[in-house]
């Protein structure tokens, strides 16, 4: 408990422009090696850059979504250095006047491990500079050989700085998750961790409580949000026995190992200085208008933390289902579309973050791909609401909707599956039920109240799992009240 951990993020987000961020090759994903590969993300001599308006635009939206400062003229650097995926040896980036500036994100946090609840947090953002991507080494493509691909060289970045505002790896993960639905939410990127679109990485130090900030190192190229957990818990146990034991951290780059579960020291960690920032002297200085800001926010959606804030004022949700409805903009918009014509707010929030979803995730689907559309879900949920059908029939209903479609009156029809409301027709049946088990009758009356879910079963199952239920209790327990 002496130890404090103190963590920074730096993600690098792909924009979904179709071309690059200094000319109109395209951004595809997947085409084979280095045929994307054009004349000026390479820099061949006599080339010019020539800026995106689209990864601009992106950038502006991501400033208004997080209450950034949007600056009115902001300037292209040249960051220099030399990797075998960066061979013009520098990269088109920004540095002291970036697009974005200071802002912030609103997180709620669930505590990975204890009885800790779940609570929210303010991170606060650094900046958000434009950049060019760099290409990537391809380790393995020939036997003991690692080939570059150069398709990637170019495509546009936003790399979103955080300030050092987390002390945990659960703080950190859900920053990560906030801030990869918020760029997916507003569509400046696809947000695919598993093509390196969101990319993290994190920088870890450790300090004794009251003293002043530790030495830090910078985990790279983080795409899984178990790995970050993962990687930040081993960073911070090493750092803390590192210390303890008498040593020293050393500021560097380090990389995770999934297969070990560990870091590795990679090289050491790079300042500004050592980069030899200088203004690009190919791109002017980029001016936005207080006119295009206008234009860019008048288009914006409603955003998620505004969205989860009316879903609990407005159908007064929990904070759970609120948050897990806002996980994604497709999510939120299904939930919509479901209730639109319907009061059942509730009924269908459980039913979406509940069934809908663990379906989804045994299937390995996204929302967007839901066999089940939000009408038919709707359908089916106005039937549970008139008690037309009970639960267990629902799910019936739900699974036969799921694979092979339909509509939920007709299955309804089809299956049998509507449930017996007439009070006579269960009150006879309740009499037959108790008098063939007078001996159970007599236990439960003189204290077995345990005894009630005997005879519920067997109303049940003589109904074939049509009584209504909440019918069935209130008759049986004026019966057996008796």
């Amino acid at each position: 408990m002496t130890w404090e951990t103190v963590i920074g993020l730096e993600v690098h987000t792909q924009l979904s422009t179709c071309s690059k961020i200094f000319s109109g090759a395209s951004t595809a994903y997947g085409a084979e090696p280095n045929t994307q590969a054009d004349a000026v993300s390479i820099a061949l001599p006599g080339v010019l850059p020539v800026l995106n308006k689209g990864a601009v635009e992106r950038a502006i939206k991501f400033g208004l979504a997080t209450g950034a400062h949007i600056a009115p003229r902001s300037v292209f650097a040249r960051k220099n250095y030399f990797y075998p995926d960066l061979p013009k040896g520098y990269q088109i980036s920004q540095f002291d006047l970036p697009v974005v500036g200071m802002g912030q994100l609103k997180i709620q946090v669930e505590p990975l491990s204890g009885n800790a609840k779940p609570y929210e947090k303010l991170v606060r953002i650094t900046r958000a500079h434009l950049e060019e991507d760099a290409g990537k080494s391809v380790h393995g493509a020939a036997q003991g050989m690692t080939g570059v691909d150069l398709n990637r060289a170019g495509t546009p970045l936003l790399e979103i700085v955080s300030e050092p505002d987390m002390c945990s790896a659960a703080e950190a993960v859900a920053y990560a998750k906030a801030l990869h639905t918020l760029v997916r939410w507003i569509g400046i990127s696809d947000g695919n961790m598993q093509e390196g679109s969101f990319r993290c990485d994190v920088n870890v130090s450790v300090r004794r409580k009251g003293e002043p900030l530790g030495t830090r190192r910078e985990i790279k190229n983080l795409n899984s949000f178990k790995f970050m957990q993962q990687a930040i818990d081993f960073e911070v146990q090493w750092q803390i026995d590192t210390i303890e034991s008498g040593g020293k951290v050393q500021q560097a780059t380090v990389l995770f190992n999934p297969d070990t579960g560990e870091t590795r020291a990679m090289r050491s960690k790079e300042d500004a200085h050592d980069y030899r920032y200088f203004p690009d002297p190919d791109l002017l200085p980029l001016s936005i208008t207080p006119q295009m800001i206008d234009e860019i926010r008048s288009a914006m959606p409603e955003l998620p933390e505004a969205r989860r804030m009316r879903y609990m004022e407005q159908y007064a949700l929990t904070s759970y289902d609120a948050s897990m409805l806002t996980s994604s903009r497709e999510m939120a918009d299904y939930f919509d579309s479901c209730v639109s014509n319907l009061g059942m707010t509730k009924l269908a929030a459980n039913w979406i973050t509940g069934e809908v979803s663990a379906q989804l995730n045994r299937e390995g689907l996204e929302i967007a791909q839901c066999p089940v559309s939000p009408k038919q879900l709707g359908g089916m949920l106005a039937r549970i609401a008139d008690n037309t059908i009970s639960n267990s029939g629902a799910k019936e209903v739900f699974r036969t909707l799921w694979s092979e479609g339909g509509d939920a009156d007709a299955i309804i029809e089809a299956k049998g599956l509507k449930q017996v409301s007439d009070a006579g027709a269960i009150e006879a049946l309740v009499d037959e039920i108790l008098n063939a088990n007078a001996d159970k009758v007599a236990e439960y009356r003189s204290g077995k109240e345990k005894l009630f879910g005997f005879f519920v079963g067997l109303a049940m199952k003589a109904s074939k799992g049509k009584a209504n239920p909440a019918q069935l209790n209130d008759i049986l327990q004026k019966k057996l009240a008796v």
